[in-house]
């Protein structure tokens, strides 16, 4: 039986950071995946949604140059757009790009790892243990118990990707960050989409407005979006698909459905390792180690954060933590913030608190807004929708921001940065930013804050204690 200091199960975003950076530390490292290197997020998530999300955009300015009898040099990319995602993953997944694993003895395409005991796994016939072990299995599609959904066939993130034809007519379920980014992408492409959820607006774990604004967006591009809705029951009927709803019926070539995720560990036998484990994902304390000490369970099997991001930095932090000798302080999940992005038109992002939870948590807080429709370099650029909001206090101390439109995926860092190292607007106002750059609307939102400030008397008082 091989042994090796660390097993890594799954090698999605967090499996591969822990291994690649285990075998940097000339670590022995086995990594089991039993289908692709990156998971979910390289083959059927976040990196072919931004590519068909392009293709989608090409397909916009083609059609746009089309009506003035204009032609798009190279405008055949649009023509494959499933095609060019798959072209594009498989370029990815080259084995220039995967030369971090050189040093790992990989485990590809042989079946899913199960635990034996604590310390040992088998995949297939073949038995491996390891000091210290990381599950980094990451999550499925949830497929709701709608009735007849599971009789029909379905569109999710898995299969979505796939070399077709771009359905004439397509219902997506959900109004999260996967359900908008395919609703606009399919509705760019050439489909008509109907977007049905049962939450109040889009993007619901987002600011309300943020949400609002993206819907006003969907329906000038011809997207209907059905908010509070409950789906009743699906059926095939001949070629088409119908969806019930108490808002109406709806009638489709495809139904893509994007209700949210669900941890992927049923195949690992965890009971045999006595591993503990709810519905949500595997339990897990501050340094993301289960009830074995030795075991660790990263991204998002544990259901702590479902992004790509948090689970590379869970993976790093994780692996830090395991080789720390007991007397060394061990780096804490809940001292680093998580920002998110969503990368529809315009692009949606936030960190810390939204509005609506600093209200809930009774925190005095104001609201400092700036539109993007007020700065000449978005004006310029043909992109005036959006905002930046930020909830503050009169003393400048940040909670919560959300960015929607043009680059905010970009901009929230300058806000996750500064939660989570304690700057306040003060600082953020007084750091120069180059103009004419999109960041310069951060800064014009905490000089809109000073000036409120300035108004109120908080800022003599803010100026003196920094002076001493």
């Amino acid at each position: 039986m091989q042994q090796y200091d660390i097993i890594v199960i799954g090698l999605g975003p967090a499996g591969m950071a822990v291994a690649g950076m285990a075998s940097s530390m000339n670590l022995k490292v086995l990594a089991v995946e039993r289908h692709k290197i990156g998971g979910e997020c390289l083959n059927y998530g976040c990196i072919p949604s931004k590519a068909l999300l392009k293709a989608a955009e090409a397909n916009i300015i083609a059609n746009t140059l089309e009506k003035f009898g204009l032609e798009l040099s190279g405008k055949t990319v649009v023509n494959n757009p499933l095609q060019i995602v798959q072209d594009k993953i498989n370029k990815i997944n080259s084995p220039k790009t995967m030369k971090m694993f050189d040093k790992v003895d990989l485990v590809i395409g042989e079946g899913d790892a199960q635990f034996v005991d604590s310390h040992t796994i088998q995949v297939g016939d073949k038995k491996y243990t390891g000091k210290t072990i990381f599950i980094a299995t990451g999550t499925e599609p949830f497929i709701p118990p709608i009735p007849g959904l599971k009789d029909v066939p379905i569109l999710t993130n898995q299969n979505v990707f796939e070399p077709k034809d771009v359905p004439e007519t397509l219902t997506v379920i959900g109004g999260g960050a996967i359900g908008t980014e395919m609703a606009q992408a399919f509705s760019r492409l050439g489909s008509k989409v109907t977007l049905v959820q049962m939450d109040p607006h889009l993007i619901p774990i987002g600011d309300e407005e943020a949400g609002r604004l993206l819907e006003e967006v969907f329906t000038e591009e011809g997207i209907e979006v059905y908010n509070s809705t409950k789906i009743e029951k699906v059926e095939k009927v001949g070629d088409k698909i119908i969806t019930y709803t108490d808002k109406g019926v709806f009638e489709s070539d495809e139904i893509l459905v994007a209700t949210g995720r669900a941890p992927a560990v049923d195949s690992l036998g965890l009971d045999n390792a006595g591993i503990e484990y709810t519905k949500k994902g595997i339990a897990v304390d501050e340094y993301f180690r289960t009830n074995h000490k030795h075991i660790y369970a990263v991204g998002d099997c544990n259901g702590k954060a479902l992004l790509s991001h948090a689970a590379m930095h869970q993976g790093m932090l994780a692996l830090f933590n395991s080789q720390s000798p007991q007397t060394v302080e061990r780096l804490k999940w809940s001292n680093y913030v998580v920002p998110w992005s969503v990368f529809t038109k315009p692009e949606i992002a936030q960190v810390g608190l939204t509005e609506k939870e600093a209200k809930e948590q009774g925190i005095d807080y104001i609201v400092i807004k700036e539109e993007y429709e007020n700065y000449g370099r978005t004006l310029a650029d043909g992109q005036p929708i959006g905002f930046v909001k930020v909830i503050t206090d009169n003393q400048g101390k940040i909670y919560g921001a959300t960015i929607a439109g043009d680059g905010a995926s970009e901009l929230i860092h300058e806000w996750a940065l500064a939660i989570q190292y304690g700057l306040t607007m003060f600082n953020i106002a007084m750091m120069q930013h180059s103009f004419p750059t999109l960041s310069l609307m951060n800064k014009r939102a905490a000089e809109q804050w000073m000036m409120k400030a300035m108004q109120s008397g908080s800022m003599e008082q803010m100026m003196a204690a920094l002076m001493k």
